[in-house]
């Protein structure tokens, strides 16, 4: 009987680390609160720079180069069902965070198949945490091979994310709304969780992939066109969210799907005070979509 994920991921995560496989980027924080928002601004910090082959290494974007085929051994987790691999992220900012990647090539353009989601819920229905997806450049995928995300529950990011969701209106399971307050473009769907058993994660998959085709409907995507139109896809505590994407970064700040869950990355230290003048509220609708 295969371990449990969490024991897997830790283990992977100590032999990564001790192998050099694993090279986390350290980064600084900041606190930015814009209305009744709170953001999380990271940056590079002075002691990575000093390593400045592996900053580059983690944020460059080399169409030529595929990470996950095969993905590297000693950063392998091992399976998610049939069709997905787990793999860490090989220059993490957050601890175990973790890639699931599809294990032959598809494009991160191609839309979102009911085996993704159903890997996505093993881990989510396990660990909890904070699934994502960022579908394309222009939604901050810095690899074209298709790979959810997932980070664990004790993060900013996905404190701020159960923040978000806590504050929506009680509406039936699977109908798309959105919040008011947020000035970009997007649908959150309520979830129906599975009850516990040995076909939870498959249950739970198949809800978060009808509740991602009831977001598209009602943003007017087409969720079944390959390739999809950029967006990022955010899901923890219940709910699914969509957002379209109009563009990777504004003013030379780059988003990602973690941006719309209150956690923001800059390369250099003087980029936070763009953040502030901009606003995080500003900057994220700067690259989605007016609401």
């Amino acid at each position: 009987m295969p371990l449990p994920l969490l024991p897997r991921i830790d283990r992977t995560y100590v032999h990564a680390n001790e192998s050099g496989a694993l090279q986390p980027i350290r980064t600084e924080r900041a606190f930015i609160r814009d209305e009744d928002f709170d953001f999380t601004v990271r940056w590079v910090s002075s002691l990575a720079l000093k390593d400045a082959g592996r900053v580059s290494a983690a944020l460059r974007r080399d169409p030529d180069y595929n990470p996950f085929l095969p993905p590297e051994e000693d950063l392998n987790v091992g399976p998610v069902g049939k069709h997905h691999l787990a793999v860490l992220n090989k220059y993490p900012v957050i601890e175990r965070h973790l890639l699931i990647v599809t294990r032959a090539f598809e494009s991160q353009t191609v839309p979102l198949s009911l085996a993704d989601f159903v890997a996505l819920a093993r881990v989510t229905t396990e660990l909890g945490g904070l699934g994502f997806y960022n579908g394309g450049t222009e939604a901050g995928a810095s690899q074209r091979h298709k790979h959810l995300q997932w980070i664990p529950g004790t993060t900013p990011a996905s404190s701020n994310f159960d923040r978000i969701t806590a504050r929506l209106p009680v509406v039936g399971r699977g109908e798309a709304i959105f919040d008011a307050k947020l000035p970009w473009r997007h649908r959150f769907v309520r979830l129906r969780p599975a009850p516990p058993g040995s076909d939870s994660a498959a249950l739970n998959g198949a809800a978060l992939h009808q509740a991602f085709h009831a977001a598209c409907d009602a943003l007017g995507i087409a969720a079944d066109r390959d390739p999809m139109l950029p967006y990022n896809m955010l899901t923890g505590g219940g709910w699914l969210v969509v957002i379209p994407r109009s563009r990777e970064q504004h003013e030379g700040i780059s988003v990602n799907a973690l941006g719309f869950g209150g956690s923001l990355f800059v390369r250099r230290p003087e980029q936070i005070e763009v953040v502030r003048r901009i606003g995080p509220l500003n900057l994220l609708a700067a690259v989605g979509f007016p609401a």
